[in-house]
């Protein structure tokens, strides 16, 4: 009997996509049945058309059907992938604006500071409902793959309160891996330890990435048998575009004495330090790529994205369909985790699970992401231990904003919510207690469609705005980048084309303009 593989929020294009073609280039799984929900109608039936396109000009055995009935694609399913953004862009607009009126600027706002705290209100009750469904109507073993934001706080609520087995999945280690390969290139070069045109890949070099997501610290790198976490700081200084566009990430290396997983412009607004002044921002950040640091850079780029698809859509039901040799998958983790546990294949991969003192130094019952092991008998994470001091005390901080935002999501305490607030690194290092008090009932009125648990305290917080003295200011951030329309980006139709089909949209995308 095929497995049945259910992916909630399959209007995101890249990521449904791109994880059909992964799953299908392992031969025991090609008649692997799909089934599509999401809440857009038209998004969803555009990917729909897509990956059924792509299935049947490979001849594939595997079928693909799509519904808004949740519960009708969970029926049964065997893996449930979960891609939402509650509340979409529109949302996800005021996560980012409504901030910049009280100085918080973000560059992602999805995983911490007012952004991805908001986020975890709309999205945990979602996810919770998934959870339901999970139980009452998906296969009894079944696992739930999260990939979407923010990250720890979703994962958290699923496993504390959803009673389901959640795994959170993202990227991130990967892409510091090929960079710390890329680093330690140059720097063997440097020291004549290889030739010119050698070259050192991920394969070569070694890794222990272990943290939180966002925040995973490369605790151990080894190349040709060596430590080269104390060469790393030298290693990365010897790339010219990293001293460019990777100046927080590198700053971070050079005073806590470890590579973080983080992209720059990421890194730089889970930390007090690096965007707490807006005439330093630009010192730390670089524009050449939103992800680097410009200010609601994966707003806009996200943006751009979806409209360029609504308009571009006949064209893409005319290219060639996605092929499925080995060779052209990808990296993301899901495909590799149904793998293993379907044909016993071992995979080793970082995973976001509870942490039941896999990370010693970190409370066991945050989500940690750390290394672990899939195979038929499941998933293996063995102990880590301590984490440097350091280290350590980065990822608490941002734990501690995490469990209260995850307990404000669950009970609707408008309390508990203004204190993770006012705990976060970022905001704390801008914001007064006022402020961070006045921007929260700013952003509960904003966003109060998406936020059932807080309806009784809506009044309440559009009240206290009415009387409110504290002064905001029209602020649009020290690095905003205009949007561009769909006329603007048709002259780079092929870019923008790669961009959208991306699972992660900072591999490629336009020059900024």
């Amino acid at each position: 009997m095929s497995i049945k593989v259910a992916v909630i929020g399959a209007g995101s294009v890249g990521f449904t996509r791109n994880v059909c073609r992964d799953i299908l280039t392992v031969p025991e799984l090609q008649d692997t049945r799909f089934h599509f929900t999401d809440l857009n109608q038209h998004n969803l039936d555009m990917v729909t058309q897509l990956v059924t396109r792509d299935f049947q000009s490979s001849k594939m055995p595997a079928t693909v059907s799509s519904t808004v009935e949740r519960r009708e694609a969970l029926d049964g399913a065997d893996y449930v992938l979960s891609f939402v953004r509650v509340g979409g862009l529109e949302a996800f607009q005021h996560d980012i604006d409504i901030p910049l009126k009280y100085g918080v600027d973000q560059c992602v706002g999805d995983t911490l500071g007012p952004g991805g705290i908001m986020y975890a209100q709309r999205g945990i009750p979602v996810l919770l409902d998934f959870c339901k469904d999970i139980r009452e109507v998906a296969a009894y073993d079944c696992l739930f793959l999260n990939y979407s934001n923010p990250m720890a706080m979703l994962t958290w609520a699923c496993n504390q309160y959803g009673g389901v087995n959640t795994i959170g999945l993202c990227h991130g280690v990967q892409g510091g891996h090929s960079q710390i390969s890329r680093a330690i290139e140059a720097w063997a070069k440097a020291h004549e330890l290889i030739g010119p045109e050698d070259k050192v890949t991920k394969k070569d070099v070694h890794i222990i990435c272990a943290g939180i997501n966002h925040q995973t610290w490369y605790i151990q790198v080894r190349w040709r048998g060596m430590d080269m976490v104390p060469h790393l700081l030298e290693a990365f200084e010897l790339v010219e575009d990293f001293r460019k566009t990777e100046k927080v990430r590198i700053d971070v290396l050079r005073r806590f004495g470890y590579y973080s997983t983080e992209s720059n412009g990421h890194l730089s607004e889970y930390l007090p330090w690096y965007r707490k002044r807006a005439s330093e921002i630009m010192d730390w950040i670089d524009l050449g790529s939103w992800i680097n640091g410009e200010t609601g850079g994966y707003l806009r780029v996200c943006t751009e994205g979806r409209r360029w698809f609504e308009h571009d859509f006949p064209n893409w039901m005319t290219a060639d369909p996605l092929t499925f040799e080995p060779e052209k998958r990808g990296e993301e983790h899901a495909s590799y985790i149904i793998e293993g546990l379907e044909t016993g294949r071992v995979y080793r991969g970082h995973f976001n699970v509870v942490n039941d003192s896999i990370i010693a130094n970190l409370p066991p019952d945050c989500i940690i992401e750390a290394p672990g092991y899939i195979d038929a008998n499941g998933i293996s994470m063995p102990e880590v231990g301590d984490l440097p001091l350091g280290c350590a005390a980065v990822c608490n901080a941002s734990i501690s904003v995490q469990r209260l935002a995850v307990e404000a999501a669950v009970s609707g305490d408008v309390t508990m919510l203004k204190q993770a607030m006012l705990l976060d690194p970022l905001t704390a290092a801008v914001c007064n207690p006022p402020e961070v008090w006045q921007m929260a009932d700013e952003m509960l009125v904003a966003l109060a469609e998406w936020l059932p648990q807080y309806e009784d305290a809506i009044p309440a917080a559009q009240e206290r705005l009415a009387n409110s003295t504290v002064l905001t200011k029209e602020y649009s951030g020290a690095a905003r980048i205009h949007t561009k329309s769909v006329e603007e980006m048709s002259a780079a139709k092929e870019e923008m084309r790669s961009v959208v089909a991306e699972s992660d949209k900072a591999k490629e995308r336009p020059a900024a303009v």
